[in-house]
């Protein structure tokens, strides 16, 4: 009897060490206290900061040949506008003015203009030199002529 009331007594003491080990893994988990939540650390890649850089640069770009095409498109208003004045002005010079109409039944005589000079032809002097005297240059003139020799006689 002594076994069986052992046995009786281990079998309650189990059960109460169960009931008190569920008991405080209720009460454990309910008390234990809560952890906070992790925030990541803020990291920056090098790919971030090369493409703030890239989008810099074309903007950069942009701007400049936005800034270009209108210098260009300035230069070309203004030049349209200097080309359109010289055309006005052009065209306000060539106006027809009205010619006379010419005398078809009577004939034309030419007359002598007062502003021009005649001046002799220098034919006869020509005709005294032979041609390489006159055609020769002054440097290489080794042609002797005899009418050189006449002129200018040795002293």
């Amino acid at each position: 009897m002594n076994h069986d009331f052992q046995l009786i007594k281990c079998s309650s003491q189990t059960k109460d060490v169960l009931k008190e080990r569920f008991y405080d893994k209720n009460k454990g988990s309910r008390k234990s206290p809560t952890k906070e939540n992790t925030k990541p650390q803020e990291f920056k890649l090098h790919t971030q900061e090369r493409a703030v850089k890239r989008a810099m640069f074309n903007y950069e770009v942009t701007t400049k040949l936005y800034l270009m095409e209108l210098r260009k498109r300035q230069e070309e208003k203004l030049m349209k506008m200097i080309e359109e004045e010289e055309i006005r002005l052009l065209r306000k010079e060539m106006v027809p003015r009205a010619q006379l109409m010419p005398y078809f039944d009577k004939p034309f005589f030419p007359q002598r203009s007062n502003r021009t000079v005649p001046r002799e032809s220098c034919i006869h002097m020509m005709s005294s030199k032979c041609w390489s005297c006159t055609s020769g240059n002054g440097f290489y003139n080794m042609h002797q002529c005899g009418h050189q020799a006449l002129n200018n006689p040795i002293k």
